[in-house]
């Protein structure tokens, strides 16, 4: 793949700033159509071979672009990212539709670093490598464009590009730390380790463009060309058919809902005395999870008037306010709708050992937006896959997760929007769109009978909670995430076990 790479190419300064004069003005053309238009973001990734000129080259566009519309992004050790999964902190610094990223080091740095430094062995890489791809097929599908350069070196360039910057004084930092001397003994290691990853992340959606580094002109105006040449072809193409709402079944579909039993039924009393105890647990629990790191996120949906207010309330009332978030996801607000759907989530992951309550979820996708009309169908129908990726991402990192669905009857939402209606200070929480909603009770039926289907699985499974009665309800969620944190607090001390015996 690199032999291309070592052609001995170059730019003479005439052509080059013949190149350059053509080049600049059409990027910078092009940059503005993408901040009007804000269909689109544009992620450029520079990677390479150690001195090759990456962040000579990042320059150069922060230099010809303007930076207004430019964000650049390198990443190293930081706090807000500790005890997330890994890609969290590359979701955070993903660019808004009408800007442009440029990430200097990227999700490929870790594992190619990795492999190559004999830290990591080839399954695990192989893994880490289609993670990388599940993601930038995720990025491309929601009009994110990946344009990504490696800038290549041969060794004996390598070491020619060595030498020459020691001997300048303003360039000279840039060999200034151990990870650099290290990296440059280690160039077959990275080769190997670099080629793979480029033949298995090489793709339609996010295509590598190798570059020959070796000559700095050619270099850039190669960079700049293919830049500019992406980004007219993802400006030109066609825009997909737009979003059109569910058809409402006329007969009520079966569903895993039929078998939920809805006549049980709590006393008063016995209620209590339950959730007083069970609210005690959980909030001895909590605390031995923060001080363990075990984070947890709980999903609450459910139909309008079930209780999920209720349900989180009686949750948190034990908990330290200090260690948990309450999340109420509603329609999305503008920087939301500038990025990727599953931004919006990613942003309110919990860090080491606290909770995320989320109010509504990443579920709507499948549910409100597929019935309304909201997202186009490619869309929902995609989200299923996107979603057990960003789940399993969870459990991966330790992260333990539970999805509530509190089902009620038709007839008992009919009562409490009645209720609400009748009572002054309830009467806030009902909407013209409640009312709306109930005539597309079949539809939401039928969407929420795939969703239990698709995304039900081993690592996050659904629990239906009977919430006819509010007091059942709200008792079987509280077990539900007592039994989780004792399940994850067991599970983390006999890791802990096993690591003090190793």
């Amino acid at each position: 793949m690199f032999e291309l790479a070592e052609a001995g190419n170059r730019l003479e300064k005439d052509d080059y700033e013949k190149a350059a004069a053509e080049l600049r003005p059409a990027l910078l053309a092009l940059e503005q159509k993408l901040r009007e238009a804000k269909d689109m973001a544009v992620a450029v990734l520079i990677g390479g071979v150690e001195g090759a000129g990456k962040i000579e080259t990042a320059n150069l566009l922060m230099s010809w672009l303007d930076p207004r519309s430019v964000e650049v992004n390198a990443f190293g050790p930081d706090d807000e990212s500790r005890g997330r999964p890994p890609f969290y902190r590359f979701w955070m610094h993903l660019p808004p539709k009408g800007k442009l990223g440029i990430f200097y080091g990227s999700w490929y740095t870790d594992p190619i670093v990795r492999f190559a430094s004999g830290d990591m062995k080839k399954a695990q890489f192989a893994h880490e490598l289609e993670k990388i791809r599940t993601f930038e097929r995720h990025l491309a599908a929601e009009r994110v464009l990946l344009v990504k350069f490696w800038l290549h070196l041969s060794k004996d360039a390598q070491k020619k590009r060595r030498k020459k910057l020691a001997k300048d004084p303003r360039k000279a930092w840039m060999l200034a730390t151990p990870q650099e001397h290290r990296y440059f003994k280690l160039y077959d290691e990275f080769y190997a380790a670099s080629e793979e990853a480029l033949r298995v992340t090489s793709t339609a959606e996010a295509p590598w463009t190798v570059v020959e580094a070796a000559d700095r002109r050619w270099r850039e105006a190669t960079v700049a060309r293919t830049l500019l040449d992406a980004m007219s072809a993802a400006m030109e193409a066609r825009p997909a058919a737009g979003p059109k709402p569910m058809a409402v079944p006329k007969k009520k579909p079966r569903t895993a809902l039929d078998a939920i039993d809805l006549t049980r039924t709590v006393a008063r009393a016995v209620y209590e005395k339950e959730l007083e105890e069970l609210q005690a647990d959980i909030g001895r629990l909590a605390w031995e999870a923060l001080e363990r790191g075990v984070s947890t996120a709980l999903v609450f949906e459910g139909w309008d008037a079930a209780g999920k207010g209720g349900a989180i309330r009686r949750l948190t009332q034990g908990l330290d306010a200090r260690n948990y978030r309450v999340v109420p996801i509603g329609a999305p607000a503008e920087e939301e709708r500038a990025r990727p759907y599953l931004w919006r989530f990613w942003r309110h992951l919990p860090p080491s050992g606290r909770l995320t309550v989320f109010d509504r979820s990443w579920y709507g996708r499948v549910l409100v937006e597929r019935v309304e009309g909201f997202c186009r169908p490619e869309d929902w129908k995609r989200a299923y896959s996107e979603i057990n990726d960003f789940e399993a991402q969870l459990a991966a990192n330790g992260t333990r997760l539970a999805k509530f669905w509190l089902h009620i009857t038709p007839e008992e939402q009919v009562r409490r929007f009645e209720e609400r209606r009748d009572t002054p200070h309830k009467r806030y929480k009902l909407t013209e769109d409640d009312w709306r909603n109930r005539r597309k009770w079949n539809a939401y039926l039928a969407a929420l009978d795939e969703m239990f289907a698709r995304t039900s699985t081993s690592i996050a499974p659904w629990t239906i909670v009977p919430a006819e009665d509010k007091l059942g309800g709200r008792l079987c969620v509280l077990r539900t995430y007592r039994d989780l944190l004792k399940s994850a607090l067991k599970k983390s001390r006999k890791t802990r076990q096993a690591v003090v015996l190793d």
